[in-house]
């Protein structure tokens, strides 16, 4: 844990440095004469200063407005202020579950719709509470795990949901807010008149219409606009360009429009695998409801992507979604084992042993996101429940077996945290009664003896200790301790 907190401290010192050597650098960049501004500008685009690039791109621009290098700087600037992660599943909207036409089945088989999981894989629930989806409740809080997709309009407007003043579809809320709060770049006002674009000319050259649709997208949040200048790129390519299928079939994919949005996606994969066709082709299939075609597309993407930590997560992620929490399980051991900070896997796994009944197991997981500095009301209420949930495992252990030697060092070692050193030393002299061959409860009882100053008493367990252990280093360390105690005293 030292170790650690003392890696973070480095680290953290390391990136203030960073910082103060890019202000440094953009200081003597502004004050030495003669250096482009446009190359400035580039220079703290780079570096993900937006704000400033946007700036200095709007003076160049105030010179000359046909300055193309500008302009798509600029564009970029302002795109990269507000783009989000395409990739990732959003909350339904009221409407979008009412009205959506893509059932594909009234009483589907359990396991082939997220609509109806399966109950008896991986999971009990006399164990494991279950949401109102009828799934088990997940480790890790994503968008649609809280809740069941309503069936009528009685339903959905008695929802949380129903009763705010949020927006009723996820297509007129998260987008619109989003492009609305980032429409003005400063005093000149909104940077491109959409409506005097003539998308046919910007369609033929590349660069700017790949930086436009962008701007479109995640600023202006003019879907129908970028979707008819895709339109008009990909034509002006031959229909040979893959990158601009997948964003033809991302503004199907706003637009609803999903059975158009996955003939371009499954397209573009085809013609050039990518990890970002490959996520949102599979975001697809579950707008659809069709989970086995989602792990399906993961599965060929991990084909060409071997171990992405993305497509694992999705792959984990689905079969969490129709209850298969056995197959989910694997998938995030797999992702752990390739990104050893995903906070979802950790969380996942976590919750899956402390309804598993190894709840010191959890306790692993949850002070590991402690250590990466994780903090939240949820983690310690986590903590919390997994300490209590293994003491009282200890407990009913050493009542069905009184010889349980292990189990009772270990309620010693919680009563020893706990403060309460009577107990915690009752607990270790049955340790050693009932199973005298564990070398634990000597070193816990030598430890306990040396710090009360009872030198003797801690000289003798911990002899005993190595005695039944010669290689055990915390035994080993305090007998040095000891001897050199008790030298000063001589």
């Amino acid at each position: 844990m030292d170790a650690l907190a003392k890696s973070v401290q480095v680290f953290d010192a390391f990136l203030q440095s960073m910082h103060w050597l890019t202000d440094e650098l953009s200081t003597i960049m502004q004050s030495v004469q003669g250096v482009d501004p446009l190359y400035y500008a580039n220079f703290l685009f780079k570096r993900r200063r937006f704000h400033e690039a946007s700036d200095v791109c709007s003076a160049l621009l105030a010179k000359n407005p046909y300055d193309k290098a500008a302009w798509y700087l600029k564009t970029r600037c302002l795109t990269e202020q507000v783009r989000i992660d395409e990739s990732e599943l959003e909350q339904e909207g009221m409407a979008e579950v009412l009205l959506d036409e893509n059932a594909i089945a009234s009483v589907p088989r359990p396991g082939t719709s997220f609509s109806r999981p399966l109950t008896d894989v991986g999971s009990s629930r006399g164990i494991r509470p279950m949401s109102k989806a009828g799934r088990p409740v997940s480790g890790f809080a994503r968008p649609g795990t809280q809740g069941t997709r309503p069936t009528t309009m009685e339903a959905a407007v008695h929802t949380a949901r129903g009763t705010t003043s949020r927006p009723v579809t996820s297509a007129s809320g998260r987008y619109v807010r989003i492009g609305t709060a980032s429409m003005l770049s400063g005093e000149d006002g909104t940077f491109i008149d959409v409506t005097k674009l003539d998308l046919k000319k910007y369609a033929r050259r590349s660069g700017l219409a790949r930086a436009l649709v962008l701007y479109l997208l995640h600023v202006v949040n003019d879907t129908v606009k970028a979707l008819e200048l895709s339109a008009h790129a990909t034509e002006a390519e031959a229909f040979k360009d893959w990158w601009w299928k997948a964003i033809l079939g991302f503004c199907y994919h706003r637009l609803n429009l999903f059975k158009d949005a996955e003939q371009q996606l499954k397209s573009s994969f085809k013609q050039h695998p990518s990890i970002f066709t490959c996520l949102l082709l599979a975001k697809v299939y579950i707008r659809m409801d069709q989970p086995q075609n989602a792990i399906n597309c993961y599965m060929d993407g991990l084909k060409e992507f071997d171990n992405e930590p993305g497509l694992l997560a999705g792959i984990a992620r689905v079969y969490e979604g129709i209850g298969d929490l056995s197959k989910s399980v694997l998938e995030y051991k797999k992702l752990l084992q390739i990104d050893s900070t995903c906070v979802e896997a950790i969380a996942s796994l976590a919750a899956d042993k402390f309804y598993g009944d190894q709840p010191e197991v959890a306790l692993v997981y949850y002070r590991r996101l402690l250590q990466m500095g994780i903090e939240g009301t949820e983690l310690y209420n986590n903590l919390g429940l997994s300490c209590f949930q293994a003491q009282q495992a200890l407990i009913l252990a050493v009542t069905c077996d009184r010889t349980n030697g292990e189990a009772f060092n270990n309620l010693g070692v919680i009563e020893q945290r706990q403060g309460n050193i009577v107990e915690a030393l009752g607990h270790y002299q049955t340790a050693i009664s009932v199973a005298s061959h564990i070398h634990e409860p000597r070193y816990n009882c030598a430890l306990i003896s040396f710090d009360s100053g009872d030198l003797s008493h801690a000289h003798n367990e911990i002899k005993e200790a190595l005695r039944l252990y010669p290689d055990h280093l915390p035994s080993i360390d305090l007998m040095k301790q000891l001897r050199q105690t008790l030298i000063e005293d001589v």
